[in-house]
């Protein structure tokens, strides 16, 4: 068995590839097997089971010897120890508030002296877990889907995350020979940028098949950042590592063959100053004399007419013909600056000569950005109140602000969505038919993968802003887990859940100061603040009650309370589960686990996700803060838990449904009602999840 093979190809695809043994395993070792993977919470495919059953006995054993750890650690099951209370939650349930107040006092007061005072209590026989959950299908590939896998995430257009980085750095150590296995065409320059820095680490002499592909400045710029370990996506200012004298020449030898430099260096131009001090383009001034003109206008701000200072000159006049004139050299930028043109000279004439532009340059626009525009004018005259950005970094944070532009013609909306639908049909027009499609109408909950390189490792990866519906059971388990080590020192991580009605007004919250609740069904199980044998923390959350009491939106909240980032802290995750029989079963039933997320971020504030009580949905957050929140609401001045809150869940982005919507109307003999009768399904219980194909693929 291809031990690493499958423990990524397990990891993202819930997929395996296994060899026939040649013997004939009694159906008793393999239900045996079979029965302890479903206490975990999977099941094995039919032509799983089938492959195992002509296993040896040693065979399977040395299979479930390797994969029993890796799903334990897929749900966090690897990691459990006891929180504060053994018997949660039904010793938190009926102890006074008096003895969880002393409780709390002693177990600080140990702490702080290195004595580790914990609640006294045996542990009770708890009733067998009653709870009926739906396994998760471990299904078997091949080693063709497990190289398709990567070939998507290097032919991506999108930003991929750390997770897809560190599985690429993997595969591309392993590699032979790269004409195998690079794309023709790298088309996201984040991605071709890493992946050049990988060719260039571990296959040196290989590294022109990529950096033939480089066209610009700033594609060199994010090769020097890949080079020393930065944000690629520019996001975040790089120190440059001291470069050897080969890589100098590198590097220069890269700048110099791009067409036009300077303007594209003025963009980045403190850090192009600070890489030319590590670049010493004077020790080659005769070899690279384009990259010393351009150097020399930096250094001395020598007077240099840009694209953008010139279209900012323009808007500034309100000259409409100059901006124009100026955007139609570039399409991606006509098709961003597109409202604001359309505001500057809001006239039916104006509008025509602006959507005939837009119709001769949009077979030049990427397809993400055509998406982004036919959504932004399919919902402009929405009446949201507020607009919400999610900012592009390795850090995932999200922006809202007043929705005060002005208003537009309908008519004039409909145009460019339009405009833009037609191009994008006959764009996928042009790819492999796909036959018979059924398409799975609660796509629309779904949102496109734009940007995935601030996305948590988790269970389950689905965008920002999208809506999962909620499994079955009435009460929500949140639960954290960390460790502590000599370098960390003590770690105390909380867990928080804060509750708010429609309007986002603040109507309470579990946390280590309020262990249970009056008057709703909630209860935390006790702050434990160090993790010397590793530390776990559970919120208990019936949803019902939280919607009796006027409840509907439950925002979970990880706080760092002794200030180390996620990403200095071992073993750091956050999950939750649904239970309905929070008493029966273990506190921790990895069966149970709906998702687990890594917290890796260099903040120390997460909030994971946002559940609609109403609605009975998971909306998918994963997003970091710098600075600690407040119970406030919406009109102090918009900051905190409530701000995210209402930034998130009035997103509006394309989703999956309208954008596989046009595939299937452009590539498909027609849409069948039946998943049984499709050659291809978009579902919402698996599309969604397929994220490296669909940004290879779909985009």
């Amino acid at each position: 068995m291809k031990t690493k093979v499958n423990e990524i190809f397990l990891r993202r695809k819930f997929k395996l590839v296994l060899n026939r043994g040649s013997s004939e395993l009694s159906l008793t070792h393999l239900a045996t097997v079979t029965h302890n993977i479903q206490q975990l919470g999977f099941m094995f495919s039919a032509e799983v089971l089938e492959i195992l059953s002509t296993f040896s006995i040693n065979e399977l054993a040395d299979f479930y010897s390797w994969i029993a750890p890796q799903l334990k650690k897929l749900t966090g099951a690897d990691l459990v120890c006891e929180p504060m209370y053994t018997n949660f939650p039904t010793e938190v349930m009926e102890m006074s508030e008096a003895e969880l107040y002393l409780n709390a006092i002693f177990h600080y007061i140990g702490d702080a002296i290195g004595v580790r005072i914990m609640p006294r209590s045996i542990k009770k026989e708890r009733l067998p877990l009653l709870d009926m959950t739906d396994a998760k299908i471990i299904n078997l590939g091949t080693m063709q889907e497990f190289s398709d896998m990567f070939k998507n995430l290097m032919n991506a257009n999108s930003s991929i995350s750390d997770t897809d980085k560190k599985d690429l750095n993997w595969y591309i150590k392993q590699a032979t020979g790269l004409n195998e296995i690079l794309p023709m065409e790298v088309r996201y320059k984040e991605n071709l940028t890493f992946l050049a820095g990988l060719v260039l680490k571990h296959i040196p002499e290989q590294v022109g098949a990529l950096t033939r592909l480089f066209k610009t400045a700033t594609d060199v710029l994010r090769f020097a950042v890949t080079l020393s370990e930065g944000d690629v996506s520019l996001a975040a200012v790089t120190e440059f590592k001291p470069f050897k004298r080969s890589e100098r020449r590198f590097l220069l030898d890269l700048l110099e063959g791009c067409k036009t430099i300077t303007e594209d260096m003025l963009r980045y131009k403190g850090r192009w100053i600070r890489l030319g001090e590590r670049l010493h383009p004077g020790e080659y001034r005769a070899r690279y004399p384009k990259c010393m003109e351009a150097f020399d206008i930096l250094r001395n701000n020598r007077p240099f007419a840009t694209f953008n200072s010139k279209l900012e000159s323009a808007f500034k006049e309100e000259n409409l013909e100059k901006a124009f004139a100026l955007l139609k050299t570039r399409p991606g930028e006509l098709a961003r600056k597109l409202d604001k043109l359309i505001r500057m000279n809001n006239n039916e004439w104006e509008f025509k000569t602006i959507a005939q532009e837009l119709k001769k340059c949009a077979p030049q626009i990427a397809t993400p950005v055509l998406l982004q525009v036919m959504t932004h004018f399919k919902h402009r005259l929405d009446s949201n109140q507020y607009r919400t950005f999610l900012p592009k970094g390795s850090l995932a944070k999200v922006w809202v602000m007043d929705n005060n532009k002005e208003k537009i013609s309908r008519a004039f909306c409909e145009t460019i969505v339009a405009i833009c639908s037609k191009i994008l049909y006959f764009r996928f027009k042009e790819l492999p038919k796909l036959g018979k499609v059924y398409l799975d109408e609660n796509l629309k909950d779904y949102l496109v993968p734009f940007s995935q390189r601030s996305a948590s490792a988790g269970f389950k990866t689905v965008v920002r802003g999208s809506k999962l519906p909620i499994p079955a059971g009435d009460t929500v388990r949140f639960f954290i887990h960390w460790d502590q080590n000599e370098e960390t020192g003590r770690v105390d991580l909380d867990l928080s859940a804060v509750l708010y009605d429609e309007n986002w007004g603040y109507k309470g919250h579990m946390s280590y100061t309020h262990l249970k609740s009056d008057t709703y069904q909630a209860y935390h199980s006790g702050d434990i603040t160090s993790a010397p044998n590793g530390a776990q923390e559970f919120i208990d959350l019936n949803m019902p009650s939280m919607v009796r009491y006027g409840a509907r939106y439950l925002v979970a909240n990880v706080l760092s309370y002794t200030q180390q980032p996620f990403n200095t802290v071992p073993n750091c995750h956050v999950g939750w589960m649904m239970r309905q029989f929070p008493k029966s079963g273990e506190i921790f039933e990895p069966s149970t686990v709906v998702n687990k997320l890594d917290l890796t971020a260099d903040t120390t504030i997460c909030i994971p996700v946002i559940i609609d009580l109403v609605e009975h949905k998971i909306i998918a957050v994963d997003l970091a803060l710098k600075r600690s929140p407040r119970w406030n609401n919406v009109e102090n001045n918009m900051r905190g838990i409530s701000a995210t809150g209402l930034a998130m869940t009035s997103l509006v982005k394309p989703n999956l449904y309208d954008l596989l919507k046009l595939h299937a109307l452009a590539r498909s003999e027609y849409v069948v009602r039946n998943k049984e009768d499709a050659d291809v399904v978009f579902s919402a219980e698996e599309t969604p999840y397929d994220v490296d194909t669909i940004i290879a693929q779909y985009l």
